[in-house]
């Protein structure tokens, strides 16, 4: 509990006690005092409870701003007072103020919810310079700069590993409580805790471009995006409060003018009509609720760049997706080897050494294959076959390795009823040696993706790629995707998602979900972007509204049914508020709700509400068993 919120528990507790003293003395007369002393008993703990409520009223009046909630509650608990009616006013302001200290926890607990991404910020750098270890702040760490990171030490900027291995935990941005493990050559993320060995890095990218600090401006910014239903509620407390303030003084005024019945029964009624119409269920549960539903998310490693885009995604329609690095791996890994007069180890032991001096993804994916060192002196001649392939001498032995132009360059007869995938066919001394089938992993997590999707209600899913139709179709094949659109260019996916936009359905949205530099455009161009962050690039973030931290396709089903959720507990906060407030409003006209039922009509329904957006918290139905504690 906060400072702020433990001395206003403090003066509660003070002045309801003072109060819970008084009102059965006076109420049952066992007291017969002045009628000033009576009045000076109540002031004593209305002062306590109401005073900054006075002051904030009087200062929002000298700035031109009357008509909030504090001129309701000002104006009605004195008003009280003129009529006589003590005890009312001071127990309008005190479960006024409890409400207040309920709104305010509730802001605190959806603030730290997201409050604890703001731990991820690393008070330091050991920047290694002149042979010594210097601890520097992050900021000063320049492009190029090797770093040390000892184990219990948060990595403070991205780079790539150059010494040691470790295992890192990457729960505070990707909200995965399995620990990830990291070696030499492998890039790293700040923000992530150093958990075993200690780790010597080359920064890539300054503190201003890291992960950690692009990730604390979503946080910081995310709520200044207001949803449609924020928006609303600000226009509508703008026009109701001073409307329900001018109905009062006609409610005080016309009926005894018309009916002749006394000034101070209908005054009564208009101060009753005043503490009803207080809007505090609706200004404060409203962004609350969504403030709660993006702290929620955060918990799930997504972070949402406002309560807007949380708001549409609740009307998600079509779900586009980017293929490698979204759906796929992104990454070439060998997955078939069919040899023809040799073995598979000897397929493979020639393709990696003929393979072994280029740096390109597929001759990468087949010397991870292969495994093993291998000795260069067996390599004689390279020769590299612009769009073709590679041709080797290897222990005197002629090898070519490379696509069905290259066979048919040097006139070798081979098969070419292989498998749908990037092939390298391999031929020894002109002869065909058989193929190897080289493909992009899906991953694991897709097809669970798509099936979240579809069960959740999603109507269409759709993948665009720059691959070959065979390719593509495999892939929306084995994932079950309703429709794929392949061998696209950057411009074309766009044009691709602009017709698949006309042909949605009114006031629903269409999701496009991507992580590479040419999805950019087509991201920012969706109804809503959705970038995975985990491996994704920085023009992806940049230009989405929603970031993934996690390389998991299925986080976009959980956060579509956070933004469900979160949108149900908005509706029923306007819902009961407003209701609640329409019978009391009238009850109270017509004299049936006293002061008492006024202060359940706003304090009431406003606790009331309160505690039913705390619920867009709680997501441990959305986290994986293991985090589900």
């Amino acid at each position: 509990m906060s400072k702020k919120e433990k001395s206003l528990l403090k003066r509660i507790l003070i002045a309801g006690g003072f109060f819970a003293v008084l009102l059965p003395v006076y109420q049952l007369e066992m007291v017969h005092g002045p009628p000033r002393l009576e009045l000076l008993l109540f002031l004593i703990p209305y002062a306590i409870i109401g005073w900054d409520i006075l002051w904030k009223a009087a200062r929002n009046i000298s700035r031109g701003q009357v008509f909030d909630e504090n001129f309701l509650m000002s104006i009605a608990t004195i008003g009280a007072f003129f009529l006589g009616e003590y005890a009312e006013g001071v127990a309008v302001m005190l479960f006024y103020q409890v409400g207040e200290l309920f709104q305010s926890h509730a802001v605190s607990k959806s603030r730290r919810s997201i409050a604890d991404l703001m731990d991820i910020r690393p008070d330091y750098a050991n920047v290694m310079r002149n042979g010594a270890l210097v601890q520097v702040d992050p900021e000063e760490v320049a492009v190029g700069d090797t770093i040390v990171v000892k184990p219990g030490e948060r990595i403070p900027l991205d780079g790539v590993i150059t010494d040691g291995c470790s295992t890192l935990d990457t729960s505070a941005l990707t909200g995965e409580s399995a620990p990830r493990d990291v070696e030499v050559g492998q890039d790293v993320i700040s923000g992530c805790i150093n958990q075993t060995g200690v780790l010597t890095i080359e920064v890539r990218k300054e503190f201003g471009q890291s992960t950690v600090a692009k990730v604390l401006e979503l946080v910081e910014n995310a709520s200044d995006k207001k949803s449609r239903s924020e928006n609303f509620i600000t226009r509508f407390a703008r026009y109701y409060t001073p409307a329900v303030v001018y109905a009062a003084i006609a409610l005080s005024v016309i009926p005894p003018l018309v009916t002749g019945q006394p000034l101070f029964l209908w005054i009564e009624r208009a101060l009753t009509f005043l503490v009803i119409s207080c809007p505090c269920a609706l200004v404060i549960s409203v962004p609350l609720s969504f403030f709660g539903g993006i702290g929620g998310a955060s918990k799930c490693g997504v972070l949402v760049k406002g309560s807007n885009y949380l708001e549409l995604l609740a009307d998600a329609e079509t779900v586009v997706f980017d293929k490698t690095g979204t759906l796929t791996k992104g990454n070439f890994v060998v997955s078939e080897i069919h040899p023809q007069g040799l073995s598979q180890e000897q397929l493979l032991e020639l393709a990696a050494y003929t393979e072994h001096f280029s740096s390109h993804p597929i001759a990468t994916s087949i010397q991870a294959a292969y495994g093993k060192a291998v000795d260069p002196e067996r390599i004689k001649e390279i020769e590299e076959i612009a769009g073709h392939g590679i041709r080797a001498l290897i222990d005197d032995r002629e090898v070519l390795a490379g696509n069905t132009k290259l066979m048919r360059l040097k006139g070798i007869s081979y098969s070419d009823d292989t498998p749908v995938g990037t092939v390298v066919y391999l031929a020894v001394d002109g002869t065909y040696g058989g193929y190897i089938l080289i493909s992009d992993e899906i991953k694991a997590d897709a097809p669970k993706a798509i099936q979240e999707l579809k069960e959740i209600g999603i109507r269409q899913t759709v993948m665009l790629t720059g691959d070959a139709d065979a390719v593509g179709q495999k892939v929306a094949s084995r994932l079950k995707l309703d429709k794929a659109y392949t061998e696209l260019l950057p411009a074309d996916k766009v044009e691709r998602l602009e017709e698949l936009m006309a042909e949605k359905s009114q006031k629903k949205m269409l999701v496009f979900v991507g992580d590479g530099i040419n999805d950019a455009p087509v991201l920012a161009r969706a109804d809503i972007g959705i970038a995975m962050g985990g491996l994704g690039s920085d023009a992806a973030i940049e230009a989405a509204d929603i970031v993934i931290m996690t390389d998991e396709p299925s986080k976009i089903a959980t956060v579509i049914k956070i933004s469900k959720k979160t949108l149900g507990i908005v509706w029923q906060n306007i819902i009961f508020a407003l209701a609640v407030k329409a019978i009391v409003l009238i009850l109270g006209a017509l004299g049936y709700a006293n002061m008492w039922g006024a202060v359940f009509a706003d304090v009431g329904v406003s606790i009331l509400a309160i505690l039913n957006a705390i619920r867009a918290l709680n997501v441990n139905a959305f986290l994986p068993a293991k985090q589900n504690r």
